[in-house]
C-alpha cells in the first residue's frame, strides 16, 4: 500500500473545529487508497504557554530533560484528540508519541537530532489494518530513554524524516499560507505563488528568512529526495494545490530568480583595526561561536599598515552577546581591535534561483535596481545560486518591490 504523510501546523489544529477539518482532509487521502501518517504539531500558543510555565515553575536554568517533558506534551494532546475524531468518522487510526514509535534522537535536549525511525512497529499496525498513525511531532526518545524535543519547527523535521524513512510518495505540509510565493505578499502585491521550486532553492529562502518550511526539515528532505508540498489547510482539496519541492532536474526550466527573501531584523558589526595575521579570524568567531552568536555575513577590508578591518552580520537580538565575547577576548589578549561599532538598523535581502549558474549579469541587474531606486549596499556576500545585500531597514520593503519588478518574477516560468 502506497503511503503518504500528512503534517498539520499549530494553526491547523488550533481547536476542535480545525481538527474536524483535518480529519476530512486526511479521511480524503485514506479514500484514495493510502496508509497515512499524520504529523501533528500542539494547538497554536500552546507551546509558548508550556515554556512559560517551564519558565516560573524553573526559573532560567531549569533542567532541561523535564522542559522537554512539559514542552512535548501539547503533541500528545493534539495527537490524540485528532486519532478520537479519525475513529468518530469510522476511519481505523491511533496516536503514536515519538517513544511508542520509537522516533530516536541524540541527548541534546530541546535542539535533539534524529538519529533513527525504525518502521517495524507502524508497519505491523499497517498490515493489522490501521489506516491512519498520528504521530506527535517535535520529538522522540534519547538513548537514556528520556523524551527530547527537536526544537523549534521540529515538526516539519519529524514529517520529512517519517517520508524518508517509510518511503513515502510524498510529504504534504499543511499550514496557513497556500504555497511558497516568489516573495512575501504582505511586501508586494505581485508576489507570485510557485507551482514548483528546487530543493536548494527553498532552501536558501528557508535559510534566508522565508518563514514557510524550517530549514533542517529541507535539508533532510533535499538529502533524500523527498518530494515535499507546501499548502494550506484552508482552502479547497485541488490535485494542483501548493508548491511541489523537488529535485532540479524535476523542473523543465528555471527563471533566473525564483524570489526574494529578507530578513527584517538583522546587525552589521565592525571591529576595527584588527592585526592582519594567521588566526585572526578563528580569535574572532571562536569566541563568538562559543557565546551562541549566529554570523553570517563576513567582509574583511584591505589591509594597511598591518592593520585590517573585520565586519560581518548578526541577529539583531545578539548584538549585546557579541559585544561582550570580543570585549572579553580583547581584555584576555585572544584579539586586539581598536574599536567596535555595531549598528542594529539593518536589513539583508537576497535574490536566490538556480538559474543563476546559467545566466550572466545577475548582480548586475540586482545592483542597478537598488541603485535606481537609491538604496545604499553596506555588505555584499554571494553563493552559485544567491546574492545578499545588508541595506538600511527602512529602506527594506522598498528594496525588496525593486527586486520583484528587477527579475518581472510575477511572470511564471517558462
Amino acid at each position: 500500500m502506497a503511503r503518504l504523510v500528512m503534517k498539520f501546523g499549530g494553526t491547523s489544529v488550533a481547536n476542535l473545529d480545525r481538527i474536524r477539518r483535518v480529519a476530512k482532509r486526511v479521511g480524503v487521502e485514506v479514500a484514495r487508497g493510502y496508509d497515512v501518517i499524520v504529523v501533528v504539531s500542539a494547538m497554536s500558543g500552546k507551546t509558548n504557554e508550556l515554556v512559560g510555565w517551564v519558565g516560573e515553575a524553573g526559573g532560567a536554568l531549569h533542567d532541561a530533560r523535564e522542559y522537554d517533558a512539559v514542552v512535548s506534551s501539547g503533541e500528545n494532546v493534539t495527537a490524540g484528540l485528532l486519532a478520537l475524531t479519525l475513529q468518530g468518522n469510522g476511519i481505523d487510526a491511533r496516536s503514536w508519541q515519538g517513544w511508542q514509535v520509537p522516533l530516536r534522537t541524540n541527548a541534546a535536549h530541546s535542539s535533539a537530532r534524529i538519529a533513527e525511525i525504525p518502521t517495524a512497529n507502524l508497519d505491523a499496525k499497517f498490515a493489522d489494518g490501521m489506516k491512519v498513525a498520528v504521530v506527535a511531532g517535535f520529538q522522540g526518545i534519547s538513548p537514556e530513554g528520556r523524551i527530547t524535543t527537536l526544537g523549534r519547527g521540529g515538526s516539519d523535521t519529524t514529517a520529512v524524516a517519517f517520508a524518508a524513512a517509510f518511503g513515502a510518495e510524498r510529504c504534504d505540509i499543511y499550514t496557513d499560507v497556500d504555497g511558497v510565493y516568489t516573495t512575501d505578499p504582505r511586501i508586494t502585491s505581485k508576489a507570485r505563488k510557485l507551482d514548483l521550486i528546487a530543493f536548494e532553492e527553498m532552501l536558501e529562502l528557508a535559510s534566508l528568512g522565508a518563514k514557510v518550511l524550517q530549514t533542517r526539515s529541507v535539508e533532510l528532505a533535499m538529502r533524500y529526495r523527498v518530494r515535499l508540498r507546501v499548502l494550506s489547510s484552508f482552502e479547497e482539496m485541488d490535485e494542483n494545490a501548493g508548491t511541489l519541492v523537488c529535485a532540479e532536474e524535476d523542473i523543465v526550466e528555471s527563471n533566473v530568480v525564483a524570489g526574494v527573501a529578507f530578513s527584517r531584523d538583522e546587525a552589521k558589526m565592525t571591529l576595527v583595526s584588527v592585526a592582519d595575521r594567521p588566526g585572526v579570524s578563528a580569535a574572532i568567531f571562536g569566541p563568538l561561536a562559543e557565546a551562541g552568536v549566529n554570523v553570517d555575513m563576513i567582509v574583511q577590508n584591505i589591509a594597511e599598515d598591518g592593520r585590517t578591518d573585520m565586519t560581518f552580520s548578526l541577529p539583531v537580538d545578539q548584538v549585546s552577546r557579541a559585544q561582550v565575547a570580543m570585549e572579553a577576548a580583547k581584555a584576555d589578549g585572544t584579539v586586539n581591535f581598536h574599536d567596535l561599532i555595531a549598528d542594529e538598523g539593518v536589513s539583508k535581502v537576497s535574490v536566490v534561483g538556480i538559474g543563476m549558474r546559467s545566466h550572466a549579469g545577475v548582480a548586475a541587474r540586482m545592483f542597478k535596481a537598488l541603485s535606481d531606486e537609491g538604496v545604499n549596499i553596506k555588505v555584499i556576500t554571494t553563493s552559485e545560486i544567491k546574492i545578499s545585500v545588508l541595506i538600511d531597514r527602512k529602506y527594506m520593503e522598498l528594496a525588496v518591490q525593486a527586486l520583484h519588478d528587477a527579475f518581472e518574477l510575477e511572470v511564471a516560468r517558462a
